[in-house]
């Protein structure tokens, strides 16, 4: 499902592990009002040309195993995606970079 585009080497505690970085280039939207409820799905193209897409919950196990880490490129800057709370739900949004709207929701949807 998912190729390496770049590989990262963390250093864990117990363990070196290898992170898969990938841009979102796409995202999926529910019917939710809520901002924070909103993106449904993010996707990408892997560097075969492939596409991938993986839901919230996917995507937010994958970030908080390592397994993963991503990225969104908005106003010409990159920044990275990270899990946030609200109301006791996990979310993704970009870290702070002055671009509205956010990075993702601005981003077009997958196909």
């Amino acid at each position: 499902m998912f190729q390496m585009f770049v590989i990262a080497v963390l250093h864990h505690p117990q363990e070196m592990i290898m992170v898969i970085e990938a841009q979102i280039r796409c995202i999926n939207k529910t019917n939710h009002t809520d901002p924070h409820e909103r993106i449904q799905s993010i996707g990408g193209v892997n560097s075969d040309g492939k596409r991938w897409k993986l839901s919230i919950p996917e995507a937010i196990a994958g970030i908080e195993s390592y397994k993963w880490k991503f990225y969104s490129v908005g106003g010409g800057k990159s920044v990275w995606v990270v899990i946030a709370t609200h109301n006791g739900h996990k979310y993704l949004k970009t870290e702070a970079d002055g671009v509205q709207p956010n990075n993702l929701l601005a981003l077009p949807e997958c196909p």
